[in-house]
């Protein structure tokens, strides 16, 4: 596979490449001049299980912003900068943990060399990134249009161009609105590097929309064993950015851990109301799992709607729920443990959870 082959990158405390499991980043989406905010955007990012944290950099307030959120986050910083190599070198001196950039618009040779030099000090690695949206013209025209083969070429050449000031401490960042043009991109560059790739569908979209798109992609990219770290890009809020991260490596066994909640579709035999029910359950382990006991649990919850499938299915859970006629049962390790009115099942349910293992 080739995530066990790429090359080991360290990213403050965290390290990503050579078949270390794969980190889920999200970015801040508040002024980062504005440390207060920032800083609670990001704890509550952490404690949804964010591992790493992108930040833009494009003043010089902003990268002096740095060193007062660092103090208070305990995830590392990354520095995203266009146009501006100044502030790539002041990012790097207020302390980010690794730093994002197009060489081809931070300036000429001299500025990226500058840049390069300063990241080489403190030995913090560069994210290079290219996306479809951005593909110089000259690439356009030699391959007749945006394409993956375009987008790969343009990606090498910003490495080389890194490697050629002397500095190979690179994370490799290629994406396209597009899913199968992304999924291309990384099957044609996993075979021409071995630096650590960054995998994301840029531009995705809406919540709906951006989440069908990027579990499709990232779901095909990863599976054939390419990426090191990933980035769900949804218009909206960045939790749901890390929630849905989760859920993809879950889904792929490239992570484990938690509570996974199963539940089934409804139909006309369900006489409970299973979409309610349903929401409060994930809430409930949605808070549950942000505990330190939720933490260290890790089950299957089933909420079944009815009483053909529904306690065969939740007995195949470590403990689940099937509704009947505005009543439940309660089922632990496949064993039925009692009758509940339809009210006391989420009760009934947190109790169990709350005092799982004991």
């Amino acid at each position: 596979m080739y995530r066990d082959r790429t090359k080991v990158v360290k990213i403050g405390d965290r390290v990503i490449g050579g078949g270390n499991p794969i980190l889920i980043q999200s970015m801040t989406n508040t002024p980062t001049e504005d440390a207060d905010r920032t800083v609670k955007q990001i704890l509550a990012l952490e404690e949804e299980g964010c591992d790493i944290i992108r930040c833009t950099v494009p003043t010089e307030a902003a990268a002096k912003a740095i060193p007062a959120i660092k103090e208070k986050i305990h995830i590392p910083l990354v520095a995203d900068i266009h146009f501006d190599y100044r502030c790539a070198l002041m990012a790097i001196e207020y302390g980010a943990d690794k730093i994002r950039i197009n060489p081809g618009n931070i300036g000429g040779e001299d500025r990226l060399k500058a840049v390069v030099e300063a990241a080489k000090k403190k030995n913090i690695p560069i994210r290079v990134g290219v996306n479809s949206g951005s593909l110089e013209a000259n690439l356009v025209d030699k391959y007749h249009g945006v394409t993956a083969e375009g987008i790969v070429e343009s990606a090498l050449d910003k490495v080389n161009m890194i490697e050629k000031a002397g500095y190979d401490n690179i994370v490799i960042s290629i994406k396209s609105s597009d899913v199968m043009m992304t999924v291309k991109t990384h099957e044609l560059i996993s075979d021409k590097t071995s630096y650590p790739l960054h995998v994301g569908i840029t531009e995705a979209g809406g919540l709906f929309r951006g989440n069908i798109k990027s579990s499709v992609g990232l779901g095909i990219i990863l599976n054939e064993g390419i990426g090191d770290t990933i980035r769900v890009s949804l218009t909206g809020d960045p939790i749901e950015e890390v929630r849905s991260g989760k859920e993809i490596l879950k889904c792929l066994g490239l992570r484990r851990g938690g509570i996974e909640v199963v539940s089934c579709p409804t139909c006309g035999r369900t006489k409970i109301d299973l979409i309610g029910l349903a929401g409060k359950v994930e809430d409930m382990v949605r808070e549950i799992s942000k505990t330190e006991k939720g933490k260290k649990l890790e089950l299957k919850v089933a909420v079944m709607g009815c009483v053909v499938n529904g306690p065969g299915e939740a007995k195949e859970a470590d403990l689940g729920i099937a509704g009947g006629d505005g009543v439940g049962l309660l089922i632990k390790h496949g064993e039925i443990v009692k009758k509940f009115p339809e009210e006391e099942l989420i009760g009934a349910l947190r109790y169990e959870l709350e005092h799982w293992g004991e």
